[in-house]
């Protein structure tokens, strides 16, 4: 029996579903916290900051003693402050730096924001979270309409190489090829594309080589980055001469995704299909597994509370942030009972992979906070607000969508940069799309829906933010700029808002004249 089928074959109603199920939020996310305090205290991290002390205020009658003294003694971090003082070590070889024992793994960030990559810790225990989170994701499907078939099918996962680079004392790649070589045996015989596929580290001949080998498999759902998924159906449907992807996997009956809101790419995807399919949301960062999509017909995602991870919320405000999205020193933070509905919220996390009141850089919004349902809002450093317009990469993605439709046309890819307008500001677009359409009227769209979606931005357009600038470029200039950055397949994304040198280099690559600062 496949993948799928003997997953929830198995049973795969796992204690920590009817844990999270039938528990309080802040009951489960205490929990997790004193367990990663206990299992860390005789770090070199937990000695010195206190983990003992800390522990000690669990015992207290008191809701919020043991978060408030978890605060005074742990500061919040970024990711140059902990490897600057902490995970460099970790490479170097040392013992029970951040976590118990020596890190093996260390996970390429995708740098959407930062220039350079990042290497995040990934622990044994984090590998396991993340893999029985996954399991849990799948049993998800139960609740999902889909044919017996289905459950006899294998499923493709377009993720890095699983040839991981070796430095000496630890290895390093996409978290994507890093869990995906962990996997069980008897997964790994099911799972698609084949072992010797997935440890080719040449993205361009791994696409040619699944292309290749798409007829011979039997693929119920297929798991990836939208962009790099699209990519690679769109070449196995020109290689057969087919009208529709159907037609290779008949079967195919699921998409799961993440990495970036699906919203934009949805119109061209659909395209690619004979027939509807579920499209499936995860987050899954190079931190962790924070959340999936556990319903049918929904935009929410529930965040996973029973997993290695200690949540840590910041209300995304002036008070907690500057103009440019960075966190100030000392943040208003909430644990989960205290967080409301609708508000934006940046993410801490602490793990059990080392990571301490770490900044994860994106921002949620909580939907359901009964039910610890979320939407990703966008990325700290990615919002727009030159002048008080607060616009959010949801925002972006809606008004990109709404657009679109109107338009029949198939936007693959987009971003956008704030830039000064002689006294005042300006946004400047950037949209990928290989249908005609003339930039004026596709301009005037998007600023007509940001209007109706965001009241700071219909403020704005009338005063300080004087002009909405749009250009249409074939959708191949932005991935052909993302090979040049070294930042091709795997989770590389795109980022939404270009700032400084990424903006700098975006510009003289689509032969635009930088703006003056």
């Amino acid at each position: 029996m496949p993948i799928i089928g003997t997953i929830l074959k198995k049973g795969i109603k796992l204690r920590e579903t009817l844990e999270q199920d039938y528990t309080s939020s802040y009951e489960l996310q205490k929990k997790e916290l004193s367990k990663l305090l206990i299992s860390a205290r005789n770090t070199q991290f937990g000695r010195a900051h206190k983990f003992f002390d800390v522990l000690e205020e669990f015992r207290s009658f008191g809701g919020h003693d043991f978060f408030e003294a978890f605060k005074n003694e742990v500061p919040v971090c970024d990711y140059e402050k902990m490897n600057a003082d902490w995970w460099h070590k970790s490479r170097e070889g040392e013992a029970d730096v951040c976590w118990p024992g020596k890190t093996k793994y260390f996970a390429l960030s995708s740098g959407t924001s930062g220039a350079a990559s990042k290497y995040i810790p990934v622990t044994k225990d984090m590998i396991r979270q993340i893999r029985k989170t996954g399991t849990r994701h799948i049993y998800t499907l139960s609740k999902y309409d889909l044919p017996d078939k289905f459950f006899q099918s294998g499923m493709l996962m377009l993720g890095g190489s699983t040839a991981l680079n070796f430095s000496g004392n630890y290895y390093y790649g996409d978290l994507s090829g890093i869990t995906t070589g962990q996997l069980p045996i008897w997964v790994q015989g099911f799972s698609r594309p084949t072992p010797k596929i997935k440890k080719q580290k040449d993205w361009a001949t791994k696409l040619e080589e699944i292309v290749e080998s798409a007829p011979k498999w039997n693929i119920g759902m297929i798991v990836g980055v939208p962009a790099w998924m699209t990519i690679l159906l769109e070449k196995i449907i020109e290689r057969y001469g087919v009208s529709d992807i159907h037609e290779i996997w008949p079967n195919l009956e699921a998409f799961v995704h993440g990495g970036v809101s699906f919203e934009p790419y949805r119109k061209g995807f659909d395209k690619l299909l004979g027939r509807p399919v579920h499209y499936i949301e995860t987050y899954l960062a190079s931190e962790g597994f924070l959340a999936f999509q556990a319903e049918p017909d929904t935009r929410s995602m529930k965040l996973v509370l029973n997993n290695g991870i200690f949540y840590e919320f910041v209300p995304f405000n002036e008070s907690n942030f500057d103009e440019d999205g960075v966190m100030v020193e000392n943040p208003e933070t909430l644990m989960i009972d205290e967080v409301e509905e609708g508000r934006d919220y940046a993410l801490l996390i602490s793990t059990c992979a080392g990571a301490w009141r770490y900044q994860i850089g994106d921002t949620i919004k909580f939907v359901n906070k009964r039910q610890s349902e979320i939407i990703i809002t966008g990325r700290t450093k990615h919002f727009l607000s030159l002048c008080g317009e607060h616009l959010s990469v949801d925002n972006m993605n809606n008004a990109i969508e709404l657009a679109s439709d109107e338009l029949n046309i198939c936007v693959k890819e987009f971003t956008v940069a704030g830039i000064p307008d002689g006294n005042l500001f300006s946004h400047h677009w950037f949209v990928g799309s290989d249908d005609m359409v003339a930039a004026g009227v596709l301009k005037e769209r998007i600023d007509h829906h940001l209007k109706e979606l965001n009241d700071d931005y219909a403020v704005e357009r009338q005063h300080a933010l004087k002009n909405v600038l749009v250009d249409v470029i074939p959708s191949e200039m932005f991935y052909d700029w993302m090979r040049s950055q070294g930042k091709e397949g795997g989770q590389s994304k795109f980022p939404r808002v270009l700032k400084k040198e990424k903006l700098t280099s975006w510009l003289n690559f689509v032969g635009k004249e930088a703006p003056l600062s």
